[in-house]
Order: C-alpha cells, then sequence, then structure tokens
C-alpha cells in the first residue's frame, strides 16, 4: 500500500468543506486534480472512502473510521513541523490564527501588522469562525491558535486571558438623553442579537437574564454591522462590544451609552492544544495580540 501525505491532506481537506471544488481550492490544486488524487487513494486503499452523487459528497463507513486516523496522523505530522520551528527563538513560515467574528474586523488589522513587524517571515493565515469551530480546528490540528472570548474550558487546550472590554448599549441617535436602561428594563424592548452561535449572543443575554425569555422579543443578525443598522432605522437596541464602536456606528444614526454598573464585560484570550511543541513561540505571539488590544482600546476610549 501506498500513501502519500498529501493524498491524506486531499482527502482531509474533502472531509472538512464536502465539496470537491471548495476542497480544491483550499488545496490552491485544480478539482480534477483533487479527485484524481482521491481516486488513487481509494485505489490504493482497495475501497471507497466517499459516496457520491450529482450533489453530494459523503463518506462511506469506512471512510469515516479512515477520516479519524487521519487526523490523528495529520495532527502529528503538523506537530513534527511544530517542533522544528520550536528550536527556534521566533516563529517563521505559517501562523494559522482563529478568530471569532466580533473580534476579527476591530483587532485584527492591528495584530497582523504588529505580527508582521515583529516576525518579518511569518506568514499568517487567518480563519475567521465561530468558537466552537475553532476549538475543533485546533484540536484537530487545522490551526495553530485562536482569538476567541473566554472560558472554552477544554481540558486538551490551554487558555491565556489577555484583555478584557466592556459591552455598550446602542440605541436610536432620538434616544440619547435618556435615561441609561438597567438590565430589567431592557428585557422590556426589543432587543436585536447575534444569530445562534456566537458567544456575544449568550453574554448579552446572560446581562439581562433573557434566556427564559420567548424569542419573539429578539430580532437575530449575522453580524454587529447589521445589528446597529437595524437600530439606526428604529427597530430595537442592542449591545455591541467595545473595541466594535468606532466602526460599526460611524455611518449609522445611532446613540451609544455606558450601562449601569455592573456593566456587562467579556474576556478576550488566545487558546492552543496543550500538547504544542510552539507553546513558548505562542506565548510571544499571545503578547504582541494583548499591546495590539491595548492600543485599539485605548483610541477608542479617546475618540467618545
Amino acid at each position: 500500500m501506498n500513501l502519500s501525505i498529501r493524498q491524506l491532506r486531499y482527502f482531509e481537506a474533502l472531509v472538512r468543506h464536502v465539496h470537491f471544488g471548495r476542497a480544491a481550492d483550499s488545496c490552491s490544486i485544480s478539482q480534477p486534480a483533487l479527485s484524481m488524487q482521491i481516486k488513487e487513494l481509494e485505489e490504493s486503499l482497495g475501497t471507497e472512502l466517499f459516496e457520491r452523487d450529482a450533489r453530494h459528497v459523503r463518506l462511506t463507513s469506512f471512510g469515516e473510521e479512515f477520516a479519524l486516523r487521519v487526523r490523528d496522523i495529520m495532527r502529528s505530522v503538523d506537530e513534527l513541523g511544530d517542533l522544528a520551528q520550536a528550536s527556534r527563538k521566533r516563529l517563521v513560515g505559517p501562523l494559522r490564527l482563529g478568530v471569532i467574528p466580533t473580534i476579527a474586523p476591530y483587532l485584527l488589522p492591528t495584530i497582523i501588522g504588529n505580527l508582521t513587524r515583529a516576525n518579518a517571515n511569518l506568514d499568517i493565515r487567518v480563519r475567521e469562525t465561530l468558537t466552537a469551530g475553532l476549538i475543533q480546528e485546533i484540536e484537530e490540528g487545522g490551526l495553530d491558535t485562536a482569538v476567541v472570548a473566554l472560558p472554552v474550558s477544554e481540558p486538551s487546550l490551554t487558555e491565556v486571558a489577555l484583555f478584557s472590554e466592556e459591552f455598550v448599549l446602542v440605541r436610536q441617535a432620538a434616544d440619547a438623553d435618556k435615561p441609561v436602561p438597567s438590565p430589567k428594563a431592557l428585557r422590556g424592548m426589543r432587543l436585536l442579537l447575534l444569530e445562534e452561535g456566537h458567544c456575544f449572543r449568550d453574554q448579552a443575554l446572560s446581562y439581562c437574564d433573557m434566556h427564559a425569555v420567548s424569542s419573539r422579543k429578539f430580532l437575530d443578525c449575522s453580524s454587529l454591522s447589521t445589528l446597529v443598522q437595524m437600530v439606526g432605522a428604529g427597530i430595537g437596541v442592542t449591545l455591541i462590544p467595545e473595541m466594535a464602536v468606532a466602526v460599526e456606528t460611524r455611518l449609522a444614526p445611532v446613540a451609544v451609552a455606558r450601562l449601569k454598573s455592573p456593566r456587562p464585560s467579556r474576556t478576550i484570550g488566545m487558546i492552543w492544544r496543550k500538547t504544542n511543541p510552539l507553546a513558548k513561540q505562542l506565548s510571544q505571539i499571545a503578547e504582541i495580540v494583548h499591546q495590539s488590544a491595548n492600543a485599539v482600546l485605548a483610541s477608542q476610549k479617546l475618540s467618545e
């Protein structure tokens, strides 16, 4: 049996994307080339890994078991490269960095600029998605580290807290002079929230003690930008993280107010596998992320 690491990477990509075109794009090869490699892999194994029809690609029962083994193999292969990286004082080459959507637009430009200046030979590859997806990709070896809201409470992961930020209230500009509502008062308003799966949604609900409230009071959106624009249109009120204020409220007819104490906040940090040989270098990266966040938050305070 002659299996190659390249074939296993292509197989892993197809498992992840469940689509030949998207898997090929992620591997920077043509779709026919990827299809050929998968076919050769199946021929080497003597059995099919995927069920294919005109619209779907599914793992066979053998393919599902094979995928579990491949995941462990590829993580070990990646950690061999990480081990070589760990012998150097600074990171060089690829850094696979994950970021949640409620941080990425506001902090990533500063992070990437500072990381590039500190590590000229670093190739930063960013993945933006929800926390659950980032955790899975770190555990499977697809990402080196991620910037998320803490805690994630995964025994296999190291968590490093970097900074905290408050949530602020966004309401129509015409309401700017009204008293700031209490959490109890917010429960009586139409609160606009991010859709299910965003940790920021859960944090906002927790502050308002609204987990048990009927979902009919809510209007869910996929981004903070949409939330703010809906507030500007008079549809309701929302909460957004402090670092998003400058970007999201710049062109919207809204007013921003600090909530009453105890003010809601979140802790942002970095996570990575406890077994990652690059722990020392990732700690250095974490310090740069910490400094970047402080700079963004300081500029935000000055602009209020």
